[in-house]
């Protein structure tokens, strides 16, 4: 439960002020023994604890996910895979699977989104790095425009949609081979453009350290850069700045 949803029901009498004190009370973490789950980091950071899903033994991650639906009523989780949603799922019927952004998340049903983000992709083979950003950003609150298939071998695609584009508080870039696609974005817009480049492409790509480099080494300015694949920190960085264009701490 969120610090500001004590204090609501503390206002309209459903929770009492003894209540209240010996929930604030609380340490801000819960003992689960193999894992501490950060309960007050919303109240923090602004953002919920996220759970990195890959690798996790499959009972505690099952525990996890109940004991933070339990807390908060919502979850969200990256990297999973299909045999971990099965085992979710039993504890939690309600839990969401998208198997191309590898997210599994319980969420609130009337949350807001507001802003624009803009997430563009240089090719479709890496929309599973994008949605991991696009879904990351939604959960968070932020509106979001997907471009997808928009990479400089084609420019006149991605030109078709600047528009929409511009409009964006921010944009997120996500390419692999040797990572443009973030430069030429650079060069159009006037707001923060988060690349991420992908392992996509052969040998000499590196597994994404190719792309890395280019976006790293950028003549455009505005650019920064998050580590291969990783769609989780820039949709999570995205969500920032939008939040601040938009003019508040939006959920």
């Amino acid at each position: 439960m969120e610090a500001r949803e004590i204090l609501e029901q503390v206002k309209n009498g459903s929770v009492s002020v003894e209540e209240a004190e010996a929930y604030f009370r609380r340490q801000p973490f819960e003992e689960m023994g193999y894992a501490k789950l950060d309960t007050h980091r919303e109240v923090r950071s602004g953002f919920p604890e996220v759970i990195f899903c890959s690798g996790k033994p499959d009972p505690f991650l099952a525990s996890i996910y109940q004991k933070m639906v339990e807390e908060t009523g919502q979850a969200f989780g990256t990297r999973a895979s299909r045999h971990q949603y099965e085992i979710v799922k039993e504890v939690l019927p309600q839990v969401i699977y998208n198997e191309t952004s590898r997210i599994l998340k319980v969420e609130k049903a009337d949350k807001q989104r507001v802003g624009k983000i803009a997430v563009c992709t240089a090719g479709t083979a890496d929309i599973p790095v994008a949605e991991e950003a696009a879904q990351t950003a939604e959960y968070f609150g932020a509106y979001v425009e997907r471009i997808y298939d928009v990479g400089v071998s084609g420019i006149h695609r991605l030109l078709s949609r600047l528009d929409t584009i511009q409009s964006a508080n921010c944009v997120v870039a996500v390419a692999g081979m040797e990572g443009a696609l973030a430069s030429v974005l650079g060069g159009l817009v006037s707001n923060p453009v988060i690349a991420v480049p992908t392992s996509v492409g052969y040998g000499a790509s590196m597994h994404g350290l190719s792309a890395l480099l280019t976006m790293i080494n950028s003549c455009a300015n505005g650019i920064a850069v998050v580590n291969i694949d990783n769609g989780y920190g820039a949709g999570y960085m995205a969500t920032q700045i939008n939040r601040l264009a938009a003019g508040g701490d939006v959920q």
